[in-house]
């Protein structure tokens, strides 16, 4: 029993760093062969946690291979063009000015229920607002809707908007990031006096907390439960 607690650790460690270097991606978003690559690891690393009579060895080493293989694919698709379009695909134009291009629906087999639920999913349910649908080598949609049918911009009324940036995590279930402060090149002082400011007496009784771009601080109090 220890032998396969201890082989399933290794092969479970081994999957995840491997598929953590092949980089951050929802399974939407890979390509063929990259999709491929994971349901094969996940296959070979299954089979050595159940016979145990096979040296694990005998797993780690094809795991290895196909994750090299990954990588050597997406850096020579990556520096090669050409090589790019035959690994990965190009994107599809499968609505250009409203009007639907059949031949490249047929060359791609690619239905008309399946692009008109894909529009669906993006509030489109007109194709004659449509300029341009791109099927992107992921398989996802993208849908570009005529000038008149996109939805006001400050800019097209020319309204100046603020600046606002992105929101940093100041505070996790009552612990500070302490890396997040000194990139803001704020000190843990500065903070406590600003949620002094706002009634807040301890910092473990925080739940989060953040701060926007214009120094406005966000927090929520953690609940009598989780104290």
């Amino acid at each position: 029993m220890l032998i396969i607690i201890i082989r399933t650790i290794i092969l479970f460690a081994v999957t995840v760093i491997f598929l953590r270097l092949m980089g951050k991606r929802q399974i939407g978003q890979l390509q063929p062969y990259e999709l491929v690559v994971i349901i094969m690891i996940s296959e070979l690393a299954a089979i050595p946690m159940q016979d145990t009579a096979i040296p694990l060895v005998s797993g780690l080493i094809p795991i290895f291979i196909l994750f090299t293989a990954q990588v050597s694919l997406s850096y020579i698709s990556l520096k090669n063009l050409r090589a790019r379009g035959i690994i990965c695909g190009k994107p599809s134009i499968l609505i250009e000015k409203s009007v639907i291009r059949e031949d490249e629906m047929r060359k791609l087999r690619y239905n008309l229920n399946d692009l008109l639920e894909q529009l669906r999913a993006q509030n489109v349910s007109d194709i004659n607002d449509v300029e341009f649908a791109v099927l992107e080598t992921s398989g996802d949609l993208s849908v570009f809707l005529k000038s008149q049918k996109r939805p006001v911009q400050p800019a097209d009324i020319n309204i100046e908007t603020p600046y606002e940036g992105l929101s940093t995590s100041l505070i996790m279930d009552g612990r500070i990031i302490h890396e997040n402060l000194q990139n803001l090149n704020l000190t843990e002082n500065y903070l406590k006096t600003k949620l002094s400011g706002l009634g807040v007496e301890k910092i473990k009784d925080i739940f989060y907390a953040s701060l926007d771009a214009r120094g406005e601080i966000f927090y929520q109090m953690k609940t009598k439960s989780s104290r």
